[in-house]
């Protein structure tokens, strides 16, 4: 069974099987960095596919490539802390899931051998693999990122709702994005 099956087998997940939704997650063997990010939201759990649009195309920016190597070269995988949309909430919609990925990251995770680097999206994703390590905030989190390094990388997220925090953190786009799309042409070129 793969593991596809098995996420759509599993009993916390029998109100999205009964509904015909399928787990959100792109992660091929051959994967040299995992992208980690909360949850789908509305359009990606009827897509299917993550980070297909305006955040994917500036996260793709971020990250110095384009949109066949992001899909199409088996360098990239793309891991949700929790595979399905978990519905609306006052602002924005609601947090993952606790457990998910407790549950089910550290089998994918050992279906992909040659990961070179683990890009944390977002706080959830922070919290959960950093744990005391992450800083007190999200910014101070992504400042620090090379104290994460040569496993993690933090990152905001590249929402447009994360526009002010941009013109706020001018070190983010000057620093920070350069490093990273260095470290990620140097992956891709081994």
């Amino acid at each position: 069974m793969s593991i596809v099956e098995e996420i759509k087998a599993d009993p916390a997940n029998a109100a999205f099987t009964k509904a015909g939704w399928t787990p959100v997650l792109h992660c091929p063997s051959t994967a040299k960095i995992l992208i980690i990010g909360q949850a789908p939201g509305w359009r990606v759990q009827e897509s299917g596919q993550m980070w297909a649009d305006a955040s994917g195309d500036r996260l793709r920016t971020w990250l110095g490539v384009d949109r066949a190597t992001f899909y199409d070269s088996g360098a990239f995988a793309l891991l949700p802390m929790d595979f399905y949309y978990p519905g609306k909430a006052k602002s924005g919609d609601v947090g993952p899931r606790r457990g998910i990925a407790e549950r089910w990251h550290p089998k994918i995770l050992a279906t992909m051998p040659d990961l070179e680097l683990i890009i944390l999206v977002g706080s959830y994703a922070q919290h959960y693999y950093l744990h005391e390590k992450a800083s007190a905030t999200l910014t101070e989190t992504v400042a620090h990122y090379q104290d994460y390094l040569p496993k993690y990388w933090p990152l905001v997220h590249p929402s447009a709702r994360n526009n002010i925090w941009l013109s706020k953190n001018a070190w983010f786009e000057s620093q920070v994005l350069p490093a990273l799309q260095k470290k990620v042409a140097t992956i891709l070129q081994q």
